[in-house]
């Protein structure tokens, strides 16, 4: 199906030059001179790359079909993690270089969301916000009231990541997986 070059949004699939990309940012900019166009901001979703390029307003894109599955993380096994469809049950495995970056925030029973196009897996989204249980911190440094201080947290996943100063071993926060900074306490 093909859309309309002033009708894309954030977050839509489309194809462009062949490759399957997801639309990051768009902006329609209309010059005191010249014509109108539109600069799009997009994430090749094969390579991973993101490209910005610009465009005329009468150009046509072709829209892409994804298919969004629910899946819960089960477990590893090898260089490969586990996951189960919420609706039929069956499981499917993904190999590291499916989920890239993603990997050091699953955790069992974590809920995400595997996005596939022509029944080739593309990629995966988290939740934005995740909660996981310290299993290491440093100790805070004596004298240092400074605002906003922080200090290193290793959590149940492995990765160490910063939290403010008052944040104790065994207790539970919760992460932004998006940037993969401390949100707040549990």
């Amino acid at each position: 199906m093909n859309i309309n070059i002033n009708d894309i949004k954030n977050g839509m699939t489309v194809i462009i030059d062949g490759n399957l990309c997801l639309i990051q940012e768009f902006q329609h900019v209309k010059p005191g001179k010249g014509p109108a166009f539109c600069r799009i901001k997009f994430k090749n979703l094969k390579t991973g790359a993101i490209i910005e390029e610009t465009f005329n307003t009468n150009i046509k894109l072709e829209r892409a079909h994804v298919e969004r599955l629910n899946m819960q993380y089960l477990y590893k096994q090898g260089n490969s993690y586990v996951f189960m469809n919420t609706s039929d049950y069956s499981q499917l495995e993904l190999s590291e270089e499916i989920l890239k970056e993603e990997i050091k925030y699953l955790k069992e029973n974590l809920e995400i969301e595997v996005q596939m196009h022509e029944s080739e897996i593309i990629g995966i989204n988290l939740p934005e916000k995740v909660e996981y249980e310290v299993i290491e911190t440093t100790d805070a440094t004596k004298g240092n009231t400074t605002n906003n201080a922080m200090k290193d947290a290793k959590i149940e996943t492995g990765i160490v990541i910063k939290v403010p100063l008052f944040i104790n071993q065994g207790e539970k926060i919760i992460i932004n997986t998006k940037d993969g900074k401390y949100s707040s306490r549990a």
